[in-house]
């Protein structure tokens, strides 16, 4: 039986505009997000990965409208958000919530993590004091913090036990999707593989679907049932988990799938390095944005700009030269 899609992205643009001269007027765009499209099936997760700048975060942000989008439709449970206002919009934002890359910086260090994490319930309209606190010690012991220390504030935490007060934070409304926006990029190696264990055991309980971003293609193929893999703005490259592994066709992802260290130090393998740094997202070249540092570019690539191609089901890439090498 085939999955109903909960989070359906079309045609995605966010640009930051920017100011300048005596009269501050604007003299041109940050392209973060081009006309990017994607859909999300209830209870899997969609990875987004990519180098930092290729838009990953601004994506997820702009899904959930946390940044307004500048073109483009999101759809979540069947109903267009792009256009919500005033009470529809905070209904939304009930069901789609978000965790976010830094566990210190997203915590208010003036409030006991108990009203940090309860804080949802009272602007949703909870007004029980006794209510409120009940269920933050529920959602505590969930998420694997001890009730007890509702009272202390974040600094009294570990960065680990802060990205859990985070999670909890965003689970308290039983929400139905969750942006992980590269939740654990922050934390100690050691800490990281219980983040990930609690986020796919809440997902199992509470049948969540998430966005996760990330860079680390480790952790991506984890976590995720399906990846998009993003270039600076663009999405290049979008297929099922195993496949992307293991017949991977932009030589963007062949690029990150080469850096992704194997356990094995004495087998060999080609190198597949990518030269220089990613260009501006203000002025990105012409035709395939990943020609400039592309090994295998040629005089096309300048002037087309490839579309995202089905190669097989569920398949897509967006390169005229696959196949070629």
């Amino acid at each position: 039986m085939e999955k109903e899609v909960l989070v359906k992205v079309e045609n995605l643009t966010k640009y930051f505009p920017i100011y300048g001269g005596v009269f501050s007027r604007k003299i041109a765009d940050v392209k973060a997000v081009d006309n990017i499209s994607f859909e999300i099936k209830k209870g899997e997760t969609y990875g987004l990965v990519g180098e930092s700048g290729s838009g990953k975060t601004t994506a997820g942000k702009t899904t959930i409208r946390l940044y307004e989008p500048t073109a483009g439709k999101v759809f979540f449970k069947g109903e267009e958000i792009t256009k919500l206002e005033g009470e529809a919009l905070r209904r939304m934002r009930k069901s789609a919530q978000i965790i976010f890359q830094d566990p210190y910086g997203s915590l208010n260090p003036r409030i006991p993590v108990g009203d940090i994490i309860g804080e949802p319930l009272v602007v949703h309209g909870v007004r029980k004091r006794k209510e409120i606190e009940q269920r933050v010690k529920n959602i505590m012991e969930i998420v694997g913090l001890r009730p007890e220390y509702l009272k202390r504030y974040a600094h009294e935490f570990s960065g680990g036990q802060r990205q859990r007060i985070g999670i909890a934070r965003a689970l308290i409304l039983n929400p139905d999707f969750i942006v992980c926006d590269e939740p654990i990029s922050a934390l100690d190696v050691s800490i990281q593989s219980q983040i990930i264990n609690l986020l796919q055991e809440l997902q199992n309980k509470f049948n969540l679907t998430y966005l996760f971003i990330a860079h680390d293609l480790a952790v991506v193929r984890h976590m995720s049932d399906v990846i998009g893999v993003m270039y600076l703005g663009k999405l290049v490259e979008v297929a099922p988990n195993q496949e992307l592994f293991t017949s991977p066709l932009h030589p963007y992802t062949h690029a990150l799938l080469n850096a992704v260290p194997i356990p094995n130090p004495e087998a060999k393998r080609e190198r597949k390095i990518i030269l220089g740094d990613i260009p501006s997202p203000i002025n990105p070249p012409s035709g395939c944005r990943f020609r400039t540092r592309c090994p295998h570019a040629i005089e096309q690539c300048a002037e087309i700009e490839p579309p995202l191609k089905s190669y097989s089901k569920e398949h897509y890439a967006a390169c005229i030269r696959i196949g070629e090498f």
